[in-house]
């Protein structure tokens, strides 16, 4: 009898323990992330387009005009008709927040969000474009998984994801410099510079500008793509930092690469920065360029 009442008791605990928690099925998270990366690579976010039509206002190029009409005519077309903007329809990359009073019901959340991408990926007739080996053998999965999954553990029971499609025309473009305190601001400015100037036309301008300071090595890179995520028309909430985006994007302009590298005033649609506490020998910076394609969406569940 001592037996069975400690073991109630237990049960009796577990189950106070599981109510405390919000179940989602794992067919909701997959139906959630197709729709996410179907919705990113039809329709692109009105802080880009928006942007785009103010270059165009203050571009005096003839061809940088051209080049900006042409975009915002395909992005609208895209929307129309729900296809992709781009012929390259990016690497699935997710930021996720999951509530840690969140349980997953019939299934994992990791193949969830795997199978999300193959629908999205198949019936939305996006390109599929991962390779299961990055050396030697580079057969493609044909699915385009494994999506890249950034998880972070926060309080609460709901999910939150923003995903997008990351073009390698632009990541390939992308760097990361180990700076030293010494460098100071100036150095984070020139690196910034120096990396968007080496890219010059191939991340097919205008682009975005994401940049990470501080963490780790791993951990710069990260907070570059999230930059990247970031909508251009919001800026870090230090006002030291949105200065120097400021900054930056007033000289990127001035390289005059302009849209399609072709010239012009519109080099870059915006730099967002995001920053991370670092070690006090160290100070990395990653800058993530993305085309202007800048392909993301995100939902609660």
């Amino acid at each position: 009898m001592k037996y069975i009442a400690a073991e109630s008791r237990i049960y009796d605990t577990e189950r106070i323990i599981f109510m405390n928690f919000r179940a989602i099925d794992a067919a909701r998270i997959t139906a959630s992330v197709k729709k996410l990366f179907m919705d990113c690579n039809y329709f692109i976010g009105g802080d880009i387009l928006g942007q785009l039509e103010k270059a165009l206002e203050i571009e005096d190029s003839p061809v940088a005009k051209s080049v900006l009409s042409q975009i915002i005519e395909n992005d609208k077309i895209a929307a129309a008709e729900e296809i992709p903007l781009c012929q390259d329809t990016g690497m699935a990359v997710l930021f996720v927040e999951y509530g840690d009073k969140v349980c997953v019901e019939n299934g994992s959340f990791e193949e969830a969000v795997q199978q999300g991408v193959r629908e999205a990926y198949d019936e939305g007739y996006l390109r599929k474009s991962v390779v299961s080996d990055p050396v030697f053998d580079r057969v493609n999965t044909r699915d385009n998984t494994p999506a890249v999954i950034h998880t972070k553990i926060v309080s609460g029971d709901k999910i939150r994801i923003v995903a997008g499609g990351k073009g390698f025309g632009s990541e390939n473009m992308s760097a990361i410099k180990m700076l030293t305190p010494a460098y100071g601001a100036e150095g984070v400015k020139q690196f910034i510079l120096d990396t968007v100037r080496a890219a010059g036309p191939n991340p097919c301008p205008p682009i975005v500008v994401g940049v990470g300071i501080g963490g780790t090595f791993e951990r710069a890179a990260q907070l570059a793509k999230k930059a990247t995520f970031r909508p251009i028309d919001s800026q870090n909430s230090d006002p030291r930092y949105a200065a120097m985006e400021d900054e930056l994007l007033e000289k990127i302009n001035r390289m005059g690469f302009g849209p399609a590298g072709l010239g012009g005033k519109t080099t870059a649609l915006g730099v967002n920065i995001e920053t991370s506490p670092t070690h006090i020998a160290g100070m990395p910076v990653a800058v993530n360029i993305c085309c202007h394609a800048a392909r993301h969406a995100e939902c609660e569940i």
